[in-house]
């Protein structure tokens, strides 16, 4: 079953614009200012290449040029306000790209005479051309990612200069204005440092990775295999949805694109077998999201824990496996568990392709992504196995039948990853200036010690504070840029509250994704709501009761660093252990997704509901007993249902 021109139209569009986690949209130009866009952003995608591989150039340089092609593209492309033009930029902008060029590429002119001549002497002109830089960079993180992160970085920067005004153990001497410019503009410890050091090699790389691979048809390749493994099972294109987010997944690592790109099949689909609008959305937002998740691309914050942390890739890919297929498990759980209630029939299985077919025509699309996956875990950086999976795609797509990628195909593949980081690289560039005034000032480490202070010692206190801050900012922060915030105030906080690192990083990784279907600013609930033509809240709402267990799933990962392929603190990593960890945590994920849609054989009781939701709580703490009384828990709510479902007794009847 192929896309229609409509859902391949909106696709493409949805590749075009990828990540749309905050702010408006981009302008839909034409005539020579689309032309002009598209050069621009072609030589960007040009520079990244040659820059990550033929050339050795000196991080900031890279990073300075990078962030220039940005801030001309968002100057271009995203209008200032909703009265702006949206079919055409005015010449104001233009000259606001320019000026905002000029002020970023200052650094790479005269960086050598800066740092080697004058000694590191900074002059009135470098810090006029530091502050002017940092202004553009505020007003282009404005029209991008909207006004909590510009707002954020001037309240940061704001502390950094009157520190001294603040209260009790956040007061210190400050800094002068000389200094803040100075690091945050003419080193790498501010705009120009580790986050977007990350935006520009590592993510770029990846996105256009799926670029190239969206450029082949892979998104109907998904969608057709999907329906061939999942249609015809009960309440089937829910099934798909979950099978194909999570493939395209692989592609995107953005939420929302995710559900501009897959929802416009699957969610017409559920509604046509009987899902009501709101849990149509809502299954194609959870599932989207779960894509941020799902190796070995995931989100763009996975790159940058890995940078954090210091560590391979890789590793951060395989400690995020189990994790996944968990989320995704109680995804399918919940989804079918809906169907049996609704009592929904799956699709005609004569109307639906079959998995040996899709796979005999167009299955050599899936082996990028495998090249992508088993170069990674051998050790291999993210930047050759991006590359590799680039060299694969296009070879791969000389083997299917109007899928090569022609000439006008790679442009327009390299104009789309050129577009497809702007959002991400300005966030990245942005939260430089939080990253750069906690590491001068050490507010995170204060941010740390209050965190432990109010949790008294408790681990899981530890985790439920920094899970709220972390859905309270993700109010207002994409998930890349709430994953930077958090990590550098809040993290450090379950590391000294015992909490191993690997898995702190991930506890709020995680968070920062499903903060996309986290009411009340849940934008890719929003975006589902929009396709299914139901009202956002309460597709918002929906979405996140769907997603209960995946709250759990890295409150699991916090207790049992198993799950994420982590040796426990002073132990080694043994297989019955992880055995036993990964089969408790099925149980809790089903338990908990069964408590969540109320519904097995028949409807669940409260008190059924009760024991199968406290079961699963109990299975989050590692330990004989807890897992013990947990899986108890569970069982005794299996035996009470099934009794009662089998004398067809009242749901408030015990037995």
């Amino acid at each position: 079953m192929l896309l229609t021109k409509k859902q391949k139209a909106v696709t493409k569009e949805a590749g075009a614009h990828r990540d749309k986690e905050a702010g408006g949209s981009t302008r839909k130009l034409a005539g020579w200012q689309k032309t002009l866009t598209s050069a621009i952003a072609i030589l960007f995608s040009l520079f990244e290449i040659i820059s990550n591989s033929i050339i050795n150039m000196e991080e900031i340089y890279r990073n300075a040029i990078s962030l220039a092609f940005m801030v001309a593209l968002t100057f271009l492309l995203y209008p200032a306000t909703r009265r702006s033009p949206q079919q055409r930029f005015t010449y104001f902008d233009l000259i606001l790209a320019i000026v905002g060029t000029l002020s970023v590429l200052y650094i790479v002119f005269f960086y050598t005479d800066l740092h080697v001549v004058r000694k590191s002497q900074a002059i009135f002109t470098d810090y006029f051309f530091a502050a002017l830089a940092i202004v553009i960079l505020l007003e282009v993180s404005r029209r991008t990612v909207g006004w909590f992160i510009p707002v954020l970085c001037v309240l940061f920067l704001i502390y950094a200069l009157y520190a001294r005004y603040f209260p009790g153990m956040f007061a210190m001497a400050g800094f002068s204005p000389e200094r803040l410019l100075y690091r945050m503009y003419m080193t790498t410890e501010g705009i120009f440092g580790t986050t977007l050091s990350i935006a520009s090699t590592y993510i770029f790389i990846f996105i256009l990775f799926g670029s190239f691979l969206r450029a082949t048809g892979a998104a109907s390749f998904f969608n057709d295999l999907a329906m061939a493994i999942a249609g015809r099972w009960q309440g089937g294109p829910a099934q798909v949805a979950v099978i194909s987010s999570a493939m395209m997944g692989t592609l995107s690592g953005s939420a929302v694109s995710n559900v501009a790109t897959t929802g416009t099949f699957t969610i017409p689909l559920m509604k046509r077998v009987g899902y009501e609008p709101h849990f149509a959305g809502a299954v194609e937002a959870v599932s989207s999201t779960g894509g941020m998740i799902m190796p070995p691309i995931m989100g763009a914050a996975a790159f940058i824990m890995a940078g954090f942390l210091g560590i391979p890739y890789g590793t951060v890919v395989l400690a995020a496996i189990i994790p996944a297929l968990l989320y995704y498990l109680a995804a399918i759980i919940a989804v079918y568990l809906e169907a049996r209630r609704l009592n929904l029939k799956g699709l005609d299985p004569s109307s639906l392709p079959r998995v040996s077919q899709v796979l005999r025509e167009r299955g050599i699309l899936i082996v990028p992504i495998l090249v992508i996956f088993f170069t990674l875990i051998t050790g291999k950086t993210p930047l050759y196995a991006g590359f590799l999976g680039i060299l694969v795609t296009i070879a791969a797509s000389f083997f299917v039948p109007g899928s090569r990628l022609t000439l006008s195909k790679l442009l327009t593949a390299l104009e789309e990853g050129a577009t497809g980081i702007i959002q991400v690289g300005i966030a990245c560039a942005s939260v430089g200036i939080i990253v750069g005034v906690v590491n001068m000032t050490g507010v995170g480490s204060v941010f740390a010690y209050n965190i432990i202070n109010l949790s008294h010692g408790s681990v899981l206190l530890a985790l439920i504070l920094v899970m709220l801050t972390s859905i309270l900012l993700s109010m207002g922060l994409p998930s890349t840029a709430l994953y930077i915030v958090v990590a550098v105030t809040a993290a450090p906080a379950l590391i000294k509250a015992g909490v191993h690192p690997l898995a702190a990083h991930f506890f709020v990784f995680w968070f920062g994704a499903i903060s996309n279907i986290t009411p009340p600013v849940a934008l890719a609930s929003y975006t589902a709501a929009g396709i299914a033509e139901s009202d956002p809240m309460r597709t918002g709402w929906a979405a996140f009761r769907l997603a209960i267990p995946g709250f759990l799933i890295p409150f699991v990962a916090a207790y049992n660093p198993l799950l994420l392929m982590q040796a426990p603190p002073g132990g080694s990593l043994h297989v019955p252990e992880l055995l036993i960890a990964i089969v408790t945590s099925i149980i809790g994920v089903f338990g908990l997704s069964a408590a969540t849609i109320g519904y097995l054989k028949d409807y669940l009781s409260l008190i059924e509901r009760a024991l199968f939701f406290c079961g699963s709580v109990l299975l989050i703490i590692p330990g004989l007993v807890t897992d013990s009384i947990g899986i108890g828990l569970v069982g005794t709510a299996l035996v009470l249902h099934f009794a009662r479902a089998a004398r067809k007794l009242p749901k408030g009847t015990i037995l």
